[in-house]
């Protein structure tokens, strides 16, 4: 679970100082799926970058499993990441020198897992996602849509307990954005997943448990939690 008391981040800027989360409160409890929706530049992805442990507060808990993120070594913030949380971006990051497969093993090698299983386990990751076929071709050889599920692939890999998605089909045509979607539902079911969605799509953010909006570095409920199941 997590739990975010009086979360305030502020940056520093050439014109002054820069409030991207305003004294926020927010509970997201095991195995939900949340979207945070709104337009760029409000902080949706400051307060998924928090979530992550990749950013600290200005000021406030964000607290997940007893864990205080805005407290805790960045070894202990590190370690909590490679184990506990998958990460998916807008921007598939993938190494381009890389396969499919041997992308989707470097999310195993923190975790110091055996090559021998790093490759099983990364070639049963790339099955769920449907890229079996795909697992030795580069990512200049795959289009926009397998590149993410691969992207997804890797985040999974480590059997994490929470999924982060930061604008996952902004780069993505209509009807490949409805597939990836199709297979981040399938695998948040399947899998029990705490899932945080960050988007500006309002047809995306319609598919989740319950949705916010941001505005100002403030959340606004924008749904009652509905039965996904």
């Amino acid at each position: 679970m997590y739990e975010l008391h009086d979360v305030t981040k502020r940056y520093a800027t050439a014109r002054g100082p820069v409030l991207a989360l305003d004294r926020l409160d927010l509970t997201i409890p095991d195995g939900e799926w949340l979207a945070v929706q709104g337009p760029t530049g409000q902080g949706k992805s400051t307060l998924l970058q928090m979530l992550g442990g990749l950013d600290r507060p200005t000021t406030g808990s964000v607290v997940l499993d007893g864990t205080d993120l805005a407290r805790a070594s960045e070894l202990t913030a590190s370690r909590l990441r490679a184990r506990q949380i998958g990460f998916v971006f807008q921007s598939f990051n993938l190494i381009p020198t890389l396969s499919a497969q041997e992308n989707v093993e470097t999310a195993l090698v923190p975790l110091r897992v055996r090559p021998s299983e790093r490759r099983t386990r990364a070639a049963e990751a790339l099955d769920s996602v449907g890229l079996t076929d795909r697992a030795r071709h580069l990512p200049s050889e795959l289009s926009g849509g397998q590149q993410q599920r691969v992207a997804i692939a890797r985040a999974l890999v480590k059997a994490p307990a929470v999924l982060l998605a930061d604008e996952p089909t902004g780069n993505l045509d209509e009807d490949t954005r409805h597939d990836i979607m199709a297979v981040l539902e399938a695998l948040w079911r399947e899998r029990g997943l705490t899932f945080v969605l960050v988007t500006h799509d309002r047809t995306i953010a319609a598919r989740a448990q319950r949705r916010v909006t941001m505005r100002d570095g403030r959340l606004q409920e924008t749904e009652a939690v509905v039965d996904a199941t």
